[in-house]
């Protein structure tokens, strides 16, 4: 696996690695956005970044998932604050893979034993849900950008 592209604008507010694994592993829903037939599509997503990649769980039956068996190239922001200078966000681009069968039903999977394990401990309170509806999508991101407006400091 490559490295991610280095950030080359707005490096003064952007987030260490380290930074952006603690903000990833912070917040609760990023929004993905897919290239469809009629144009961008953009949904909010619960998901799991493992420090590596950031794991999605999607309909199988949806238009996420036929835009991204078209074309698996996805751009996914996780972004936080209110004001201007609370303002941080990361945005992770680069092409899914699906991981394990479609749709999930809870074949035996290494891979997917510690994802689906702390996807559950962060969402559903350690319960394992497979409903045979929902697959498995994995951004090794090509490139990360991130902003931190907090390292502005005040004027």
């Amino acid at each position: 696996m490559t490295a991610p592209k280095q950030q080359r604008r707005a490096r003064k507010i952007a987030m260490s690695p380290e930074e952006v694994t603690a903000f990833l592993q912070e917040q609760r829903t990023c929004r993905v956005a897919t290239n469809g037939t009629n144009g961008p599509h953009a949904t909010p997503l619960w998901y799991l970044w493992d420090g590596d990649a950031l794991w999605l769980t999607s309909l199988s039956r949806s238009q996420r998932w036929t835009d991204l068996m078209a074309d698996p190239r996805i751009a996914a922001v996780v972004d936080a604050g209110h004001d201007y200078g609370e303002l941080r966000g990361v945005e992770l681009r680069g092409s899914v893979e699906v991981v394990g069968e479609v749709p999930r039903t809870g074949e035996p999977h290494p891979e997917l034993e510690r994802v689906e394990q702390a996807f559950a401990d962060r969402y559903t309170g350690g319960h394992v849900v497979v409903d045979g509806r929902h697959a498995w999508l994995r951004l090794r991101p090509e490139k990360i950008t991130s902003w931190d407006f907090r390292k502005l400091g005040t004027a």
